[in-house]
């Protein structure tokens, strides 16, 4: 059973910092590009950054670019959103993705067939 599972998410102060881990299991994702979408109460789920099966091309939200730096480690099967200078408006259910085909980068979430549960990420002002 392929399984998702995201940590490090909680209640931080605006400017404050956070780092997001998703480990998988079940399956390695050595091999499939992999992502962090968030979904903000009554919004839709949004894409947030994206990152290629070796760590190379990264693609991110303009909302969040220069902020929030994603990263991986294969040999743990774990992807990493490191999160700086939060805003009241990064307050989200934080997911993370990952593609089950060698596919590169992408923004659409149709394109992830694996999702993890959540995390709630909460900034206060």
């Amino acid at each position: 059973q392929v399984q998702l599972v995201e940590s490090g998410g909680g209640l931080v102060q605006a400017g404050d910092s956070l780092r997001l881990s998703c480990a998988a299991s079940g399956r390695t994702f050595s091999d499939n590009a992999m992502g962090w979408f968030r979904q903000a109460p009554g919004k839709e789920r949004k894409f947030v950054a994206t990152i290629s099966w070796n760590g190379g091309p990264t693609y991110y939200a303009d909302s969040v670019k220069g902020r929030f730096t994603i990263s991986r480690d294969n040999a743990k099967n774990t992807v990493y959103l490191q999160m700086n200078s939060l805003k009241p408006e990064d307050t989200a259910v934080y997911y993370c993705a990952a593609r089950s085909t060698s596919g590169g980068i992408t923004t659409m979430p149709d394109f992830y067939e694996y999702w993890g549960q959540g995390t709630q990420v909460t900034v206060s002002s």
